[in-house]
């Protein structure tokens, strides 16, 4: 989508995509999975929250499937915030608001009281497990009754060291295959949208509030469900995992 800015939104979230695909070769599949997930729970026209939803992907991927579906976008990053809005610029289905998910009052913020679901991918890492599980906390009393949390994200088994450094290594490997052939890192990315006309004056912002990287903490499969049932879920688990990543459900 081009704008009256002249800035060809399209292009920046295809490249948002590769940039991510770069590290998450499999993230089609979480999200076709996180999908399948809403619609078993939800039906084909739920409200959606998309937690930490950056350029706005799991909600492009949400209309395409539902196109009667709602979404709320929540973010802190006025770039990533920036490429959201100009890609759904006139869709009413989907309202963006900028909030610190570690603001105790971020929710009073939202447009609805309560979601069929709230979904996030690649995100939450960020934050250290105190405040994740304050989160967890406050998305409970967001998901109505009988509907899901959702959150996929890098997930370690600690227990499977020799494992793990097998699938790093591997990972990573094909990562450097990647690289000599021309894909853009999460680094030359940022460096990209810093020399963009529109984008130069969010990023600015954004690695002011973030500087180059936050420094959260991984957790295992276990620690994520565990956490969103004593925080009001009735039942937790993962519903899709890869050698290193996991997506798990709660619902309420």
């Amino acid at each position: 989508m081009t704008t009256t800015t002249g800035t060809d939104w399209h292009a920046w979230q295809e490249s948002w995509d590769r940039q991510q695909e770069w590290y998450l070769p499999d993230r089609e599949e979480r999200f076709r999975v996180m999908l399948d997930m809403v619609e078993a729970f939800a039906g084909p026209e739920p409200r959606v929250l998309d937690l930490a939803c950056g350029t706005g992907s799991i909600t492009s991927r949400l209309f395409e499937r539902f196109p009667k579906a709602v979404s709320t976008g929540v973010d802190l990053d006025p770039a990533l915030l920036t490429i959201a809005e100009g890609t759904f610029e006139g869709d009413r289905r989907v309202t963006f608001v900028t909030a610190d998910l570690t603001d105790p009052d971020w929710t009073t913020r939202l447009p609805y009281d309560s979601y069929d679901a709230v979904l996030t991918a690649t995100a939450l890492h960020w934050l250290h497990s105190e405040p994740l599980a304050a989160l967890y906390g406050q998305v409970a009393e967001l998901v109505r009754d009988g509907g899901v949390f959702m959150n996929a994200d890098h997930m370690i088994d600690e227990s499977t060291p020799r494992i793990n450094a097998a699938e790093r290594a591997h990972r990573h490997a094909g990562m450097e295959q990647a690289k000599a052939s021309g894909v853009v890192d999460w680094a030359e990315w940022w460096q990209l949208a810093a020399q963009d006309p529109v984008l130069g004056a969010p990023t600015a912002r954004r690695f002011e509030i973030y500087g180059d990287h936050a420094d959260g903490e991984f957790q295992s499969v276990d620690w994520h469900a565990r956490v969103l049932r004593e925080k009001g879920f009735a039942e937790a688990r993962a519903v899709w995992r890869s050698p290193s990543d996991a997506m798990v459900l709660a619902v309420k």
